[in-house]
């Protein structure tokens, strides 16, 4: 057994058994973590409300070699976001952001992937939980989050020749092969998202800024639904289904809305 203390974002809890409680931790060490927390919902003393979505922990962890599933001894809340809960919005968009990342993070991996990776999360809920939760928001949360995943799309040559892309109007995005196909190498009866070439140059100079600072790119509202067109279909592609979340978000925050109260 292993015994070892890191930071952790709570990603999703599961009820298990008559008192315990599975819970899906994002950590710097090691990316994804699940963990049961033994107990956990009879007794207050040792976890006192802490396995709850968005909270920042300390964690005390035992790792067992004959079980994929760690043994959470001991959590103190460090951030609990509580921000999030003040607006449906937020915490519609905050649900959606912590599935992605449960879903797609890797489980274990290099060290400095999963300190970027847990470093991203933290940004981009300290993010959230200070703006408006809305369509904007959305979109660069969401790149962000596949850039710093790992599954960034190509935003600028052609995915087959390297070739930058250049068009009179649009391009084809090849959703499968992450990025824009050029004429030349556009493949005949394929299914090819069309987008402006603008737009991708917009959703390239966004991954440039510090999600804190995005909201600084103006995006026209048609420029706006096709860079949201382009990236929920790249990251649901990665996904290979639909987040219970999604469905959710969209019910309080449809394309072009204002955020909710």
């Amino acid at each position: 057994m292993v015994s070892s203390t890191t930071e952790a974002l709570v990603l999703r809890t599961v009820d298990f058994g008559e008192s315990d409680r599975i819970v899906h931790l994002l950590t710097p060490e090691s990316a994804r973590l699940t963990a049961i927390a033994k107990g956990a919902r009879r007794s207050k003393k040792r976890f006192g409300g802490t396995l709850d979505l968005f909270h920042h922990l300390r964690i005390q962890v035992v790792r067992r070699s004959t079980s994929r599933m760690a043994r959470l001894e001991g959590a103190v809340l460090i951030e609990p976001f509580a921000a999030l809960r003040t607006s449906a919005a937020r915490f519609a968009l905050g649900c959606y952001l912590l599935e992605l990342l449960a879903r797609l993070a890797p489980e274990g991996g290099a060290r400095a992937d999963a300190r970027r990776l847990f470093g991203f999360a933290l940004r981009a809920l300290h993010t959230l939980a200070s703006s408006d939760a809305d369509g904007r928001l959305r979109l660069w949360l969401e790149l962000h989050a596949l850039d710093a995943l790992g599954l960034r799309p190509e935003l600028r040559r052609c995915v087959r020749c390297g070739e930058e892309a250049r068009a009179a109007r649009d391009v084809g995005f090849h959703v499968a092969e992450g990025g824009p196909v050029c004429e030349r190498c556009e493949p005949r009866q394929a299914a090819l998202l069309r987008v402006h070439l603008g737009t991708l140059r917009a959703l390239e100079q966004g991954l440039r800024f510090e999600l804190s600072q995005v909201g600084r790119l103006a995006l026209a509202p048609p420029a706006l639904e096709e860079a949201r067109r382009l990236v929920d279909r790249f990251a649901r592609f990665h996904l290979g289904l639909e987040l219970r979340s999604e469905r959710f978000l969209d019910e309080i925050m449809p394309s072009g809305a204002a955020p909710a109260a």
